[in-house]
């Protein structure tokens, strides 16, 4: 499982020209799964998320998580998160999660977020989407976990 975390001023995502969510302050996460994930993955990957100490305090140290700030996240599917681009000069995608499973992986991370007491707006899993957003710092993390560990 891969996260790609963006600490944001502001963001929202779009699909057929609607909004399908959007975010005032928090965290904008592309989020993408691979074979093997599940349950673990998820639980731990939310758990560091919401605590992670990304938001500045007063000294201007990042030092404040999520939680911290009172922050939403923005949680948008990203199967291209896993796409290998070793070879030749288009991307595979072999190590991405199957649709069918991917999709309720996705749902299970957003309600382990929910869980953490965090506002979670999505896009839609499979669409094709337009994501906005204003980078905060810039601030962009990765964030994996294995089923391997």
């Amino acid at each position: 499982m891969r996260v790609v975390v963006q600490r944001a001023k502001n963001a929202s995502v779009t699909v057929k020209g609607e909004q399908t969510g959007a975010i005032d302050h928090g965290l904008v996460c592309l989020v993408g799964f691979t074979e093997g994930d599940g349950e673990e993955e998820i639980r731990h990957l939310a758990e560091k998320l919401v605590h992670l100490r990304i938001f500045e305090d007063d000294e201007g140290k990042m030092n404040r998580s999520l939680l911290d700030v009172g922050g939403a996240i923005l949680s948008v599917s990203q199967f291209t998160l896993y796409g290998d681009c070793r070879r030749g000069r288009r991307p595979s995608f072999m190590a991405a999660a199957r649709p069918e499973v991917a999709e309720a992986l996705y749902q299970q991370f957003n309600r382990q977020l929910e869980s953490h007491g965090v506002r979670v707006e999505t896009g839609i899993f499979g669409a094709m989407m337009q994501v906005e957003l204003t980078n905060d710092g810039p601030v962009t993390l990765i964030l994996e976990r294995t089923s391997d560990h």
